[in-house]
């Protein structure tokens, strides 16, 4: 069974192209099992790390008035998971955050991995836009949130466009900071040392968020920014969506491609058609 899934893997349209996944680690699993399963060589190194906040203070008087707000939004996986973490510590399981008597409270999730974080927690979605952008959220809720109560969960650093614009539409919207992204410091070393590597240096780096993009120039440090900014030497980028995108261009960076749908599998398609269409052996290196 490993023979055939590695003969499989040598036929597969990234086989020999070696892909650095920056994910945060707990979650970089998916999209290197993905990528691994078409053929390619995965390197993990995290650009992101998770942290809880500071302090709880403001979620938690946030879900002790859960029942008082007409929409939940929900713009990652990663708030979904320090929400019901958060309820179930405060609770000491006593209680399913789910079960809790929220009868006109709305959810929203910004897409399907976190519609289905939640909907694995017992709790229904009512909203999950047709793009995975924040701007969608804002285009599906606007009509529907005039004088309402909406409680964003979010993290600590995050573009402004959802409270903004809900607020412009009448919307009293309160923004609550479940986590935080930082830069891993321990990446540092590893990082520089694969960009160094003739015999290791990725072919293609995938960015999955504006953090990602972002931590991975803090990470190569001010001596590597420069080569950064030159296409990475031959080093393709890859975008799972146009917020990022639009990150990496600010940054000086190209965007060599982009996924149609905004999510891992719409990422991991992208990239099968890329080197499908260009394969390794034709220049991409």
């Amino acid at each position: 069974m490993s023979k055939g899934k590695a003969e499989m893997k040598v036929r597969g349209p990234l086989s020999g192209v070696r892909v650095l996944v920056g994910r945060a680690r707990h979650q970089a699993g998916a999209l290197a099992t993905e990528l691994r399963d078409i053929g390619a060589d995965v390197i993990e190194i995290p650009f992101i790390e998770i942290r809880t906040p500071r302090s709880y203070k403001a979620l938690d008087s946030a879900l002790k008035e859960l029942a008082e707000y007409d929409w939940l939004i929900l713009t990652s996986v990663n708030g979904v998971e320090a929400l019901f973490s958060r309820w179930d510590r405060l609770h000491k399981g006593e209680k399913s955050l789910s079960n809790v008597s929220t009868e006109g409270l709305r959810v929203a999730a910004i897409g399907p991995a976190t519609k289905k974080a939640i909907e694995q927690r017992g709790m229904q979605v009512d909203v999950v836009p047709k793009e995975y952008v924040a701007e969608s959220v804002v285009s599906s809720l606007s009509a529907e949130v005039a004088g309402k109560r909406v409680l964003l969960v979010r993290a600590k650093i995050a573009r402004d466009v959802i409270p903004t614009e809900l607020r412009k539409a009448g919307a009293r919207v309160d923004v609550i900071e479940a986590y935080e992204t930082v830069v891993p410091a321990a990446s540092r070393a590893r990082l520089q040392a694969l960009m160094k590597n003739p015999k290791r240096r990725p072919h293609v780096v995938t960015f999955t968020s504006s953090s990602t993009v972002k931590n991975f120039l803090a990470l190569l440090g001010p001596n590597e920014r420069g080569l950064s900014k030159a296409r990475l030497d031959g080093i393709l980028t890859s975008s799972i969506g146009p917020v990022t995108s639009a990150t990496l261009k600010e940054s000086g960076l190209k965007v060599d491609i982009e996924a149609k749908e905004f999510t891992i599998p719409g990422l991991v398609a992208a990239l099968r058609l890329a080197f499908e269409s260009r394969p390794l052996a034709g220049g991409i290196a």
